[in-house]
């Protein structure tokens, strides 16, 4: 017999069970590290677009505020609308070219703007935006269709920055006026996301945004005092009444000399 044939072993059956074990380690280790990269990455994705939808959503509000408009003479349709309860927004401005949908209006620049807090079709709510050119109600597809600003929005509130009081309120009663300041405050969820990488409290975001008009009187809108000519200066709808000893009065009243009238 060759011994060369008995110095050969082969594995045995315990040998082969202990290295399928450990190679079913190896890739178990391998499998969770791949998933906890997957997640933090959607962890990562997620916060990056809570971040984003969060700007977005405040920026638009404080830009259109800072463009907001009021004229007593028109206040039926300059009215400023602010309710806690119903998580609604609704005021005028002048808004820029740049503004969101600002194209779909073309050269009506001067709109009513509405931010409303509503159920979202897929899941929980949402903020949405509407306009509207400022002497017409809003379009149907502008209702059922309005510009989504942010999802997840748990709350929407306002407070207010009373003078008299010298503190903040939070109801504004006065539509025909503008606040000189307002406290803009979002509270966003979480989005659904669940397990160990996700953001499970609410977010609060809160911004002062301090308005830089105020509501323009009547004499400013209809036009200053009108001069006639030869006359005083008159209101709006009423002619000037004559001057005595003007050119242009028909009854002039004579100018008395010295030693009489002449």
């Amino acid at each position: 017999m060759n011994p060369q044939l008995h110095s050969r072993r082969a594995f045995t059956l315990l040998e082969v069970l202990v290295a399928i074990v450990i190679f079913g380690m190896i890739l178990l280790t391998i499998y969770s590290t791949w998933m906890m990269i997957l997640r933090a990455d959607r962890a990562g994705k997620h916060a990056a677009a809570e971040a984003q939808r969060e700007r977005i959503a405040t920026r638009t509000i404080e830009e259109a505020l800072s463009c907001v408009q009021s004229y007593n003479e028109s206040l039926q349709y300059y009215s400023f609308v602010a309710d806690n309860g119903d998580e609604t927004l609704s005021f005028v401005a002048r808004l820029p070219s740049s503004f969101p949908r600002s194209g779909r209006f073309g050269d009506l620049t001067t709109r009513r703007v509405e931010f409303r807090v509503e159920p979202d079709p897929e899941s929980g709510k949402r903020l949405v935006m509407r306009q509207s050119p400022i002497v017409m109600d809003f379009e149907q597809s502008e209702i059922d269709n309005p510009l989504l600003l942010a999802r997840d929005v748990e709350e929407m509130s306002f407070e207010f920055w009373e003078q008299r009081r010298n503190d903040w309120v939070d109801e504004w009663t006065q539509t025909n006026q503008l606040p000189k300041m307002l406290k803009l405050n979002l509270r966003f969820g979480s989005g659904g996301m669940s397990g160990s990488y996700s953001t499970s409290r609410d977010r609060e975001v809160s911004r002062i945004i301090a308005l830089p008009s105020m509501t323009v009187p009547s004499l400013y809108q209809v036009g200053a005092q009108q001069q006639q000519p030869g006359g005083q200066p008159g209101v709006p709808g009423r002619p000037g009444q004559p001057v005595p000893g003007r050119p242009g009065n028909p009854n002039p009243t004579p100018i008395q000399q010295p030693g009489g009238f002449k």
